[in-house]
Protein backbone atom coordinates (compact mmCIF):
# COMPACT_ATOMS: atom_id res chain seq x y z
CA UNK A 1 0.00 0.00 0.00
CA UNK A 2 0.92 3.64 -0.42
CA UNK A 3 0.49 5.38 2.93
CA UNK A 4 0.84 9.07 3.78
CA UNK A 5 1.54 9.75 7.46
CA UNK A 6 0.50 13.21 8.70
CA UNK A 7 1.98 14.39 11.99
CA UNK A 8 2.98 17.53 13.87
CA UNK A 9 6.10 16.57 15.84
CA UNK A 10 6.44 17.77 19.41
CA UNK A 11 9.20 19.99 20.73
CA UNK A 12 12.48 18.12 21.11
CA UNK A 13 12.78 19.49 24.65
CA UNK A 14 9.57 17.62 25.50
CA UNK A 15 10.21 14.02 24.41
CA UNK A 16 6.98 12.57 23.11
CA UNK A 17 5.66 9.05 23.15
CA UNK A 18 3.55 10.01 20.13
CA UNK A 19 6.64 10.82 18.07
CA UNK A 20 8.11 7.45 19.01
CA UNK A 21 4.92 5.65 18.01
CA UNK A 22 4.84 7.42 14.64
CA UNK A 23 8.48 6.64 13.87
CA UNK A 24 8.04 3.02 14.92
CA UNK A 25 4.96 2.53 12.72
CA UNK A 26 6.63 4.15 9.71
CA UNK A 27 9.60 1.82 10.12
CA UNK A 28 7.31 -1.21 10.46
CA UNK A 29 5.39 -0.34 7.30
CA UNK A 30 8.51 0.40 5.27
CA UNK A 31 10.16 -2.78 6.49
CA UNK A 32 7.15 -4.78 5.29
CA UNK A 33 7.42 -3.31 1.80
CA UNK A 34 4.75 -0.63 1.96
CA UNK A 35 5.50 2.79 0.47
CA UNK A 36 5.37 5.39 3.23
CA UNK A 37 5.45 9.15 2.70
CA UNK A 38 5.37 11.81 5.40
CA UNK A 39 3.65 15.18 5.62
CA UNK A 40 4.98 16.77 8.80
CA UNK A 41 5.47 19.96 10.74
CA UNK A 42 7.78 20.42 13.72
CA UNK A 43 6.93 22.48 16.77
CA UNK A 44 10.67 23.23 17.13
CA UNK A 45 10.31 25.44 14.05
CA UNK A 46 8.06 27.91 15.87
CA UNK A 47 10.96 29.45 17.80
CA UNK A 48 12.75 30.37 14.55
CA UNK A 49 9.73 32.07 13.00
CA UNK A 50 9.61 35.88 12.65
CA UNK A 51 7.71 37.41 15.54
CA UNK A 52 4.52 38.29 13.57
CA UNK A 53 4.27 34.76 12.20
CA UNK A 54 4.98 33.24 15.59
CA UNK A 55 2.27 35.39 17.16
CA UNK A 56 -0.20 34.16 14.54
CA UNK A 57 0.31 30.46 15.30
CA UNK A 58 -2.54 30.25 17.86
CA UNK A 59 -4.91 31.74 15.28
CA UNK A 60 -4.18 28.83 12.93
CA UNK A 61 -4.80 26.09 15.50
CA UNK A 62 -8.50 25.71 14.58
CA UNK A 63 -7.90 26.07 10.84
CA UNK A 64 -4.85 26.49 8.60
CA UNK A 65 -5.98 27.15 5.00
CA UNK A 66 -2.42 27.01 3.63
CA UNK A 67 -1.98 23.49 4.99
CA UNK A 68 -5.26 22.42 3.39
CA UNK A 69 -4.06 23.60 -0.01
CA UNK A 70 -0.56 22.15 0.34
CA UNK A 71 -1.77 18.76 1.55
CA UNK A 72 -4.51 18.54 -1.10
CA UNK A 73 -2.00 19.25 -3.85
CA UNK A 74 0.38 16.67 -2.39
CA UNK A 75 -2.37 14.06 -2.28
CA UNK A 76 -3.43 14.70 -5.86
CA UNK A 77 0.19 14.44 -7.01
CA UNK A 78 1.11 11.26 -5.09
CA UNK A 79 -2.28 9.44 -4.86
CA UNK A 80 -1.80 7.39 -1.67
CA UNK A 81 -4.20 4.59 -0.80
CA UNK A 82 -4.78 5.94 2.69
CA UNK A 83 -3.78 8.87 4.92
CA UNK A 84 -2.92 8.22 8.56
CA UNK A 85 -3.05 11.33 10.76
CA UNK A 86 -1.64 11.48 14.28
CA UNK A 87 -1.18 14.94 15.82
CA UNK A 88 -2.26 18.16 14.06
CA UNK A 89 -1.49 20.65 16.88
CA UNK A 90 -0.42 23.39 16.49
CA UNK A 91 0.86 23.84 12.92
CA UNK A 92 -1.28 21.51 10.82
CA UNK A 93 -4.84 21.92 12.18
CA UNK A 94 -7.97 19.91 11.30
CA UNK A 95 -7.75 21.38 7.80
CA UNK A 96 -5.99 18.11 6.98
CA UNK A 97 -9.39 16.40 7.21
CA UNK A 98 -10.79 18.73 4.54
CA UNK A 99 -7.73 18.18 2.33
CA UNK A 100 -8.31 14.43 2.36
CA UNK A 101 -11.96 14.97 1.44
CA UNK A 102 -10.89 17.31 -1.37
CA UNK A 103 -8.63 14.61 -2.82
CA UNK A 104 -10.99 11.71 -2.14
CA UNK A 105 -8.47 9.76 -0.05
CA UNK A 106 -9.68 7.69 2.96
CA UNK A 107 -8.42 8.96 6.29
CA UNK A 108 -7.62 7.09 9.50
CA UNK A 109 -6.54 8.80 12.71
CA UNK A 110 -4.80 7.54 15.83
CA UNK A 111 -6.21 9.09 19.01
CA UNK A 112 -3.27 9.46 21.36
CA UNK A 113 -5.25 11.41 23.97
CA UNK A 114 -8.74 12.81 24.59
CA UNK A 115 -8.62 15.91 22.38
CA UNK A 116 -11.72 14.76 20.51
CA UNK A 117 -13.84 15.32 23.62
CA UNK A 118 -11.71 17.62 25.82
CA UNK A 119 -9.99 20.88 24.72
CA UNK A 120 -6.92 20.11 26.83
CA UNK A 121 -6.88 16.45 25.80
CA UNK A 122 -6.50 15.11 29.34
CA UNK A 123 -9.96 14.95 30.98
CA UNK A 124 -8.08 16.23 34.03
CA UNK A 125 -8.19 19.48 36.01
CA UNK A 126 -7.04 20.58 39.45
CA UNK A 127 -5.84 17.13 40.40
CA UNK A 128 -9.00 15.25 39.46
CA UNK A 129 -10.90 13.86 36.49
CA UNK A 130 -12.95 16.48 34.64
CA UNK A 131 -15.69 16.01 32.04
CA UNK A 132 -17.10 19.56 32.10
CA UNK A 133 -16.69 20.02 28.32
CA UNK A 134 -17.56 16.49 27.22
CA UNK A 135 -20.58 16.51 24.95
CA UNK A 136 -21.18 20.22 25.43
CA UNK A 137 -19.68 23.69 25.26
CA UNK A 138 -15.90 24.13 25.70
CA UNK A 139 -16.43 27.36 27.67
CA UNK A 140 -15.40 25.69 30.97
CA UNK A 141 -11.95 25.01 29.50
CA UNK A 142 -11.47 28.74 28.93
CA UNK A 143 -12.90 29.70 32.30
CA UNK A 144 -10.52 27.36 34.11
CA UNK A 145 -7.52 27.98 31.83
CA UNK A 146 -7.20 24.26 31.18
CA UNK A 147 -4.46 24.59 28.57
CA UNK A 148 -1.15 25.56 30.21
CA UNK A 149 -3.03 27.23 33.05
CA UNK A 150 -3.92 30.17 30.80
CA UNK A 151 -7.36 31.39 29.75
CA UNK A 152 -5.87 33.15 26.73
CA UNK A 153 -3.97 30.05 25.59
CA UNK A 154 -7.10 27.95 26.13
CA UNK A 155 -9.20 30.01 23.69
CA UNK A 156 -7.76 28.47 20.45
CA UNK A 157 -8.07 25.00 21.95
CA UNK A 158 -11.69 25.60 22.90
CA UNK A 159 -12.50 27.09 19.49
CA UNK A 160 -10.84 24.16 17.77
CA UNK A 161 -12.93 21.78 19.86
CA UNK A 162 -16.17 23.63 19.13
CA UNK A 163 -15.86 24.08 15.36
CA UNK A 164 -14.03 20.91 14.31
CA UNK A 165 -15.37 18.09 16.46
CA UNK A 166 -18.09 17.09 14.00
CA UNK A 167 -15.72 17.56 11.06
CA UNK A 168 -13.41 14.94 12.54
CA UNK A 169 -16.22 12.54 13.34
CA UNK A 170 -17.69 12.68 9.84
CA UNK A 171 -14.45 12.99 7.84
CA UNK A 172 -12.40 10.19 9.39
CA UNK A 173 -13.16 6.64 8.24
CA UNK A 174 -11.50 4.86 11.19
CA UNK A 175 -10.26 6.08 14.55
CA UNK A 176 -7.55 3.94 16.13
CA UNK A 177 -8.03 3.97 19.91
CA UNK A 178 -4.86 2.96 21.71
CA UNK A 179 -6.71 1.11 24.48
CA UNK A 180 -10.17 -0.21 25.17
CA UNK A 181 -10.26 2.03 28.24
CA UNK A 182 -9.86 5.06 25.97
CA UNK A 183 -12.45 3.70 23.54
CA UNK A 184 -15.06 3.36 26.30
CA UNK A 185 -14.52 6.96 27.40
CA UNK A 186 -14.84 8.26 23.83
CA UNK A 187 -17.90 6.12 23.14
CA UNK A 188 -19.61 7.43 26.28
CA UNK A 189 -18.76 10.96 25.11
CA UNK A 190 -20.77 10.48 21.93
CA UNK A 191 -18.17 9.54 19.33
CA UNK A 192 -19.41 7.19 16.57
CA UNK A 193 -18.84 3.68 17.90
CA UNK A 194 -18.63 2.10 14.45
CA UNK A 195 -15.50 4.11 13.71
CA UNK A 196 -13.65 3.39 16.98
CA UNK A 197 -11.21 0.48 16.65
CA UNK A 198 -8.77 -0.57 19.37
CA UNK A 199 -5.19 -0.82 18.12
CA UNK A 200 -2.65 -0.95 20.92
CA UNK A 201 0.70 0.72 20.58
CA UNK A 202 3.62 -1.68 20.43
CA UNK A 203 7.30 -1.49 21.34
CA UNK A 204 10.43 -2.96 19.81
CA UNK A 205 12.26 -5.90 21.29
CA UNK A 206 14.55 -4.32 23.91
CA UNK A 207 18.30 -4.49 23.55
CA UNK A 208 18.46 -6.16 26.95
CA UNK A 209 16.04 -7.79 29.37
CA UNK A 210 16.20 -8.10 33.11
CA UNK A 211 18.63 -10.74 34.28
CA UNK A 212 18.31 -11.20 38.02
CA UNK A 213 16.21 -9.49 40.68
CA UNK A 214 16.90 -5.90 39.64
CA UNK A 215 18.49 -3.13 41.63
CA UNK A 216 16.02 -0.24 41.90
CA UNK A 217 12.41 0.86 41.64
CA UNK A 218 12.00 3.01 38.53
CA UNK A 219 9.74 5.92 37.65
CA UNK A 220 10.24 6.86 34.01
CA UNK A 221 8.21 9.70 32.54
CA UNK A 222 7.34 13.35 32.49
CA UNK A 223 7.55 15.03 35.88
CA UNK A 224 4.01 16.40 36.17
CA UNK A 225 1.21 16.17 38.69
CA UNK A 226 -0.97 14.00 36.44
CA UNK A 227 1.83 11.45 36.05
CA UNK A 228 1.64 10.94 39.81
CA UNK A 229 5.08 12.22 40.79
CA UNK A 230 3.88 13.99 43.94
CA UNK A 231 1.83 10.94 44.88
CA UNK A 232 4.95 8.79 44.46
CA UNK A 233 7.02 11.10 46.66
CA UNK A 234 4.42 10.89 49.42
CA UNK A 235 4.22 7.10 49.13
CA UNK A 236 8.01 6.77 49.18
CA UNK A 237 8.18 8.90 52.33
CA UNK A 238 5.68 6.52 53.94
CA UNK A 239 7.84 3.57 52.96
CA UNK A 240 10.98 5.26 54.26
CA UNK A 241 9.31 6.01 57.60
CA UNK A 242 8.48 2.30 57.91
CA UNK A 243 12.03 1.18 57.16
CA UNK A 244 12.13 1.44 53.37
CA UNK A 245 12.17 -1.27 50.72
CA UNK A 246 15.88 -1.98 50.67
CA UNK A 247 16.05 -0.56 47.14
CA UNK A 248 16.58 2.99 45.88
CA UNK A 249 13.97 4.84 43.86
CA UNK A 250 15.27 6.13 40.51
CA UNK A 251 13.29 8.97 38.92
CA UNK A 252 14.10 9.56 35.25
CA UNK A 253 12.54 12.33 33.20
CA UNK A 254 12.00 16.06 33.09
CA UNK A 255 9.10 18.42 33.40
CA UNK A 256 7.54 21.23 35.44
CA UNK A 257 8.09 19.46 38.77
CA UNK A 258 11.77 18.69 38.21
CA UNK A 259 13.07 21.31 40.67
CA UNK A 260 10.58 20.13 43.29
CA UNK A 261 11.63 16.51 42.79
CA UNK A 262 15.33 17.33 42.99
CA UNK A 263 14.76 19.34 46.16
CA UNK A 264 12.88 16.45 47.73
CA UNK A 265 15.57 13.96 46.76
CA UNK A 266 18.55 16.09 47.82
CA UNK A 267 20.67 14.41 50.48
CA UNK A 268 18.71 11.14 50.41
CA UNK A 269 20.46 7.82 49.91
CA UNK A 270 17.24 6.08 48.91
CA UNK A 271 16.42 8.32 45.91
CA UNK A 272 18.32 9.16 42.75
CA UNK A 273 17.12 11.66 40.15
CA UNK A 274 18.52 10.56 36.81
CA UNK A 275 17.10 13.41 34.71
CA UNK A 276 16.10 13.17 31.07
CA UNK A 277 17.39 10.01 29.39
CA UNK A 278 17.87 9.06 25.75
CA UNK A 279 16.20 5.83 24.53
CA UNK A 280 19.25 3.73 25.33
CA UNK A 281 19.39 5.14 28.85
CA UNK A 282 15.68 4.46 29.38
CA UNK A 283 16.09 0.88 28.19
CA UNK A 284 19.07 0.31 30.49
CA UNK A 285 17.28 1.70 33.55
CA UNK A 286 14.22 -0.43 32.77
CA UNK A 287 16.24 -3.63 32.35
CA UNK A 288 17.89 -3.03 35.75
CA UNK A 289 14.62 -2.36 37.59
CA UNK A 290 12.98 -4.59 40.17
CA UNK A 291 9.70 -2.85 39.40
CA UNK A 292 8.52 0.05 37.25
CA UNK A 293 5.99 2.36 38.90
CA UNK A 294 3.26 4.18 36.91
CA UNK A 295 1.19 6.07 39.52
CA UNK A 296 -0.76 8.30 37.10
CA UNK A 297 -3.58 10.32 38.62
CA UNK A 298 -5.20 10.98 35.22
CA UNK A 299 -6.80 8.41 32.92
CA UNK A 300 -3.84 7.35 30.81
CA UNK A 301 -4.95 6.54 27.27
CA UNK A 302 -2.16 3.99 26.97
CA UNK A 303 1.22 3.78 28.70
CA UNK A 304 4.31 3.00 26.64
CA UNK A 305 6.35 2.71 29.84
CA UNK A 306 4.12 -0.17 30.95
CA UNK A 307 4.67 -2.13 27.73
CA UNK A 308 8.40 -1.35 27.69
CA UNK A 309 8.63 -2.81 31.20
CA UNK A 310 6.75 -5.91 30.03
CA UNK A 311 9.15 -6.32 27.12
CA UNK A 312 12.09 -6.22 29.53
CA UNK A 313 10.47 -8.78 31.85
CA UNK A 314 9.90 -6.28 34.67
CA UNK A 315 6.69 -6.20 36.75
CA UNK A 316 4.70 -2.98 36.96
CA UNK A 317 3.05 -1.15 39.85
CA UNK A 318 0.35 1.05 38.34
CA UNK A 319 -2.75 3.04 39.19
CA UNK A 320 -5.88 0.94 38.82
CA UNK A 321 -7.66 3.13 36.29
CA UNK A 322 -7.37 4.10 32.64
CA UNK A 323 -5.27 2.01 30.25
CA UNK A 324 -2.76 0.75 32.86
CA UNK A 325 -5.58 -1.16 34.55
CA UNK A 326 -6.19 -2.83 31.18
CA UNK A 327 -2.52 -3.50 30.42
CA UNK A 328 -1.48 -4.81 33.85
CA UNK A 329 -3.01 -8.07 35.05
CA UNK A 330 -3.21 -7.46 38.80
CA UNK A 331 -1.21 -10.01 40.76
CA UNK A 332 0.04 -11.67 37.56
CA UNK A 333 2.13 -9.18 35.55
CA UNK A 334 2.26 -6.54 38.27
CA UNK A 335 0.17 -4.87 40.94
CA UNK A 336 -2.52 -2.20 40.78
CA UNK A 337 -3.02 0.42 43.49
CA UNK A 338 -5.97 2.61 44.36
CA UNK A 339 -5.68 5.71 42.15
CA UNK A 340 -4.57 8.83 43.99
CA UNK A 341 -4.02 6.98 47.28
CA UNK A 342 -0.46 7.21 48.61
CA UNK A 343 -0.93 4.48 51.20
CA UNK A 344 -2.21 2.04 48.60
CA UNK A 345 0.71 2.87 46.31
CA UNK A 346 3.18 2.36 49.16
CA UNK A 347 1.65 -1.02 49.98
CA UNK A 348 1.80 -2.12 46.33
CA UNK A 349 5.43 -1.08 46.01
CA UNK A 350 6.32 -2.94 49.20
CA UNK A 351 4.52 -6.06 47.99
CA UNK A 352 6.15 -5.89 44.54
CA UNK A 353 9.69 -6.04 45.89
CA UNK A 354 9.30 -7.96 49.16
CA UNK A 355 9.14 -11.46 47.65
CA UNK A 356 11.86 -12.05 45.01
CA UNK A 357 10.29 -15.30 43.79
CA UNK A 358 6.90 -13.67 43.24
CA UNK A 359 8.57 -10.70 41.59
CA UNK A 360 10.38 -13.05 39.18
CA UNK A 361 7.11 -14.82 38.32
CA UNK A 362 5.40 -11.51 37.61
CA UNK A 363 8.30 -10.40 35.45
CA UNK A 364 8.13 -13.61 33.41
CA UNK A 365 4.36 -13.24 33.01
CA UNK A 366 4.80 -9.62 31.92
CA UNK A 367 7.27 -10.70 29.25
CA UNK A 368 4.83 -13.37 28.01
CA UNK A 369 2.04 -10.80 27.78
CA UNK A 370 4.32 -8.59 25.68
CA UNK A 371 5.07 -11.47 23.33
CA UNK A 372 1.37 -12.25 22.94
CA UNK A 373 0.05 -8.76 22.22
CA UNK A 374 2.57 -5.93 21.96
CA UNK A 375 5.32 -7.00 19.56
CA UNK A 376 6.06 -5.10 16.32
CA UNK A 377 4.59 -8.01 14.32
CA UNK A 378 1.28 -7.70 16.18
CA UNK A 379 1.28 -3.95 15.64
CA UNK A 380 1.95 -4.27 11.92
CA UNK A 381 -0.88 -6.76 11.46
CA UNK A 382 -3.35 -4.48 13.25
CA UNK A 383 -2.18 -1.43 11.33
CA UNK A 384 -2.51 -3.03 7.91
CA UNK A 385 -5.90 -4.52 8.78
CA UNK A 386 -7.11 -1.08 9.81
CA UNK A 387 -5.90 0.46 6.58
CA UNK A 388 -7.52 -2.22 4.42
CA UNK A 389 -10.81 -1.77 6.25
CA UNK A 390 -10.69 2.00 5.69
CA UNK A 391 -9.86 1.59 2.00
CA UNK A 392 -12.65 -0.96 1.41
CA UNK A 393 -15.11 -0.78 4.32
CA UNK A 394 -17.40 -3.73 4.83
CA UNK A 395 -21.00 -3.30 3.62
CA UNK A 396 -23.11 -1.48 6.16
CA UNK A 397 -20.14 0.02 8.03
CA UNK A 398 -20.61 3.80 8.41
CA UNK A 399 -17.89 5.94 6.89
Amino acid sequence: MRVLVVHNRYRSGQPSGEDRVVDREVALLAGAGHVVDRFERRSDDIAAMPLPRRAAVPLLVPWNPAVRTELRDHLLATVPDVVHVHNTFPLLSPSVVAACADAGVPLVATLHNYLQVCPSGTLYRDGAACTACVGGSPVPAVRHGCYRGSRVASVPMALNHAVNRRRWWSGVTTFFCISDAQRRVLLDAGMPGGKLVVKHNVVDEPASRRAGPGEHVLFLGRLTVEKGVRLLMTAWDELAAAGGTGLPLVIAGSGPLEDEVRGWAAGRADVRVAGLQDPAGCADLTARATAVVVPSTWLEAFGLVVVEAMAAGVPIVAAGHGAPAELVVDGVTGLLHEPGHAGSLAAALRAAVADPDRNARMGAAARLRYEEAFTPAAGLDALVAGYRSAISPAPGVPV
